[in-house]
């Protein structure tokens, strides 16, 4: 009896051992990498924006001063004048995303701009989106900050309380350098007819619920309506830089830089300025589900 009690014991343990090694990552990564957004909006709001942008970017992480610079040397580089306000950048996640190996996702939502934290009302408004990572140390750093602004408010900045996903497969892995390779050839696949039509790329890429941001506009929704609001003609240039893909291949994105270019005159430049686009793999193909542009000087 005590041998098969025994036996008994140990299949249970084995049988928890490989339930538990079967549960994805992604199934809290979500909620964490959410509350971290929450938690990098409320140390903007205490602590100030410069401070809170350097406690939750990564090493490595772009901000966009017009171009893509590193955020750290940019920031050390570039001391907040002296003043007698003290300007307030507030914002909340509303949407995000994760990749199924719970090491990359993204968060977006709407932000508001106060030229002082006393103003009643803010001065500015738009949507932000942020790329996340997953540290060595298991923390979460963004690595890529980009969005747009909008004449009027998207709303109040409500706390969005995050459930646990349900579980998923387990996530493979895959040599991320290779994936960002196949990824960045698929964005100048994009590029390349979005030259043509900017409108018929996006309808071929994107995928049905896919989110675009424009400035000056709230994001539209939905691969149809969004492509609606794009030029059938006209010349769009774009000029990838790089990659970024998750471990389980199925979620990255890409950035670079645009320019719209008159389509009687393609010396003429219309508009310039930097795109992100994210991609999420569906049925085994890069699919485009938000696209951001925003413009230069």
């Amino acid at each position: 009896m005590m041998t098969r009690s025994i036996a008994i014991i140990s299949t249970l343990l084995l049988l928890l051992i490989s339930t538990a090694a079967q549960k994805p990552q992604s199934s809290s990564a979500l909620k964490e990498m959410v509350e971290t957004e929450q938690a990098f909006s409320k140390a903007a709001e205490v602590k100030g924006t410069r401070q809170a942008f350097m406690e939750f970017i990564a090493d490595d992480g772009l901000l966009f001063r017009p171009r893509a610079v590193n955020g750290k040397k940019w920031m050390n580089e570039h001391p907040v004048p002296a003043s007698d306000k003290r300007p307030l950048l507030a914002w909340q996640p509303a949407f995000a995303g994760i990749a199924d190996a719970g090491d990359l996702g993204f968060t977006t939502g709407p932000w508001e701009f106060k030229d002082d934290i006393k103003d009643v009302s803010p001065s500015g408004f738009g949507h932000f989106v942020t790329l996340w990572k997953k540290q060595n140390d298991s923390s979460w750093k963004f690595v890529l900050d980009l969005g747009i602004s909008h004449p009027q408010s998207a709303g109040p900045l409500t706390i969005w309380k995050v459930e646990k996903q349900t579980q998923r497969k387990p996530a493979k892995t895959v040599n991320i350098t290779k994936a960002a390779e196949v990824l960045i050839a698929r964005d100048r696949s994009y590029a390349s007819l979005a030259a043509q039509s900017h409108s018929k790329a996006f309808l071929k890429y994107a995928a049905p619920d896919a989110r675009l941001y424009l400035p000056n506009n709230f994001p539209f929704i939905g691969r149809a309506p969004s492509a609606a609001v794009l030029p059938m003609n006209g010349v769009m240039r774009y000029q990838a830089i790089a990659a970024d893909v998750s471990r389980s291949d199925d979620l990255g994105y890409t950035h670079g830089t645009y320019e719209e270019v008159s389509a009687e005159d393609q010396t003429k430049v219309i508009k310039r300025g930097n795109y992100l686009r994210i991609w999420k793999k569906q049925q085994g193909i890069w699919q485009i589900v938000l696209d951001v542009t925003n413009p230069v000087p």
